[in-house]
């Protein structure tokens, strides 16, 4: 009996190999190469890079110090740092999509406002012209150069 009880005493702690902590600090380095290449073809904006580079960041400190998980468990009052890990990561990601939505919900009320705001001048371009809309659409001219991208 008194054996089981230093078995449940003992302190979870994180065990990593060199090896593993050297795999996970690449893994997160090629993240965050990974991030500013998407940054830097224009595929994703610099607002939002910030987050993912963060979440690299803490991939990288978690490699390099594996206790601050073992540490994130006492705080949380978990016993086991495997949960402690999927609670943070799970909230993170809770954290993510709402995020995301509050962004998704900005962008659609600007495009309903945007196409408010583009049928009222097609509609006071028609009331000009005299014609109810009977004069042929307009289109714009395509731009002589395509755009540059940096």
């Amino acid at each position: 009996m008194n054996l089981w009880l230093a078995v449940a005493s003992d302190k979870p702690a994180v065990h990593l190999t060199a090896q593993t902590r050297i795999i996970a600090a690449v893994i997160a380095l090629g993240f965050m190469g990974m991030i500013l290449e998407l940054i830097r073809r224009n595929s994703l904006q610099e607002r939002y890079s910030i987050v993912w580079f963060v979440a690299g960041l803490a991939m990288l400190v978690g490699a390099a110090f594996p206790g601050l998980l073992t540490f994130a468990a006492d705080v949380m009052g978990v016993r086991d740092t495997n949960v402690a890990l999927f609670s943070i990561i799970l909230l993170l990601l809770l954290g993510l999509a709402l995020n995301f939505s509050v962004i998704m919900s900005r962008q659609a009320a600007q495009i309903t406002r945007l196409a408010q705001e583009r049928a009222i001048e097609k509609a006071r371009e028609q009331a000009a012209t005299g014609n109810g809309g009977s004069a042929p659409a307009r289109t714009e001219e395509p731009p002589t150069q395509a755009p540059r991208r940096h």
